[in-house]
């Protein structure tokens, strides 16, 4: 006898959705390129941000005191001369006009100086410090502006081709950076005083002569690296130009090299323009950049500190803040560069 066929009940089975209960096992992530990626580590890298925030505010009170009159005069006036720092409402030692002569402290404020208040104080010539010290880290700050542009033109431009060719070209065309590597920034900037008149066109001159050698040599050295890789051959099998893939293939892998170099270039251009204008071949006067002015100041620094004291502070944040901004930076674009 011929066994029975069995029947499963009608409720053993239940119809399936349209699968949205699949989602529940996908495991997903916004995609992220390699720029946001990048921003999302500096975010959590809290010295940088601070350090972003500082030099934002910097090239904003810099450049937009431009804009204020009152900022942009910094004519002489012989009766309000070394004036200590008064800040309106601020009654503390050392904000509120007053100093030290003869073991006493003094209101310095007096007589034509009785309705004048210097933030920052005055200088000998009775100029407004604060107002000086916005011009200088103006003055700074487009040096800093100015090397990055040649750090950016002729430093990639230079190590992409020395590292594309290879061969020859790359032997002379790094002979050619050794040849300048030899010679000190100072030769250079006083070689082209005897040129040019001291001034900002001879600092941005003596800057471009070097300030591009070490981009190049960067950007040489991880385009040997690159050309050799599949996706860079593969273009090439492809018939595509050495110029269509520098800028397609090449240049998007070198920007961490590229901005990473770039952030330390920038104080260390900084830096140089306050050394020449320290010992007096930069920046002539009336002019005035942070290094003229901590120059002045450290003339009469045992008895007015403030007047070099408040460039001095200026300079460094600016010198910590780029330093500090190129190392997370660093951090966010090389992760491994932490290990």
């Amino acid at each position: 006898m011929a066994d029975k066929q069995q029947e499963l009940p009608k409720d053993a089975f239940e119809p399936l959705s349209d699968g949205s209960h699949l989602d529940n096992e996908k495991i997903a992530a916004p995609s992220l390129t390699f720029l946001r990626d990048s921003w999302r580590r500096l975010k959590k890298n809290k010295a940088a941000m601070i350090s972003l925030i500082i030099l934002i505010l910097l090239f904003v009170v810099a450049f937009g005191s431009a804009l204020i009159p009152s900022m942009n005069n910094v004519s002489t006036n012989p009766n309000l001369n070394n004036l200590p720092p008064r800040i309106p409402g601020i009654d503390i030692p050392g904000f509120n006009g007053t100093l030290v002569q003869g073991g006493q402290r003094i209101n310095a404020y007096t007589g034509a100086a009785a309705n004048h208040y210097f933030w920052f104080g005055s200088d000998y010539l009775g100029r407004d410090l604060l107002a000086r010290t916005l011009y200088g880290t103006r003055i700074s700050l487009i040096i800093a502006v100015v090397a990055t542009f040649f750090d950016l033109t002729i430093g990639v431009a230079y190590g992409i081709i020395s590292g594309w060719k290879g061969g020859k070209v790359d032997t002379v065309m790094q002979r050619i950076i050794e040849i300048m590597l030899s010679i000190p920034n100072l030769v250079v900037m006083i070689l082209l005083l005897l040129i040019l008149k001291p001034g900002i066109p001879a600092i941005i001159i003596a800057i471009a002569f070097t300030s591009w050698i070490n981009m190049a040599r960067l950007v040489r050295a991880q385009t040997l690296e690159l050309k050799n890789q599949e996706f860079v051959l593969a273009a090439r099998s492809l018939g595509e130009s050495s110029i269509k893939i520098s800028f397609k293939h090449l240049l998007p892998n070198l920007t961490s090299v590229i901005i990473i170099n770039t952030m330390f270039t920038i104080p260390s251009a900084i830096f140089f323009e306050a050394f020449l204008s320290f010992i007096g071949i930069g920046v002539p006067a009336p002019a005035a950049s942070l290094g003229t002015l901590i120059s002045n100041g450290q003339k009469s620094f045992q008895f007015l500190p403030y007047q070099m004291w408040v460039p001095a502070v200026v300079l460094s944040v600016l010198m910590i803040a780029f330093n500090i901004l190129g190392d997370g930076l660093r951090d966010a674009f090389d992760p491994k560069s932490r290990e």
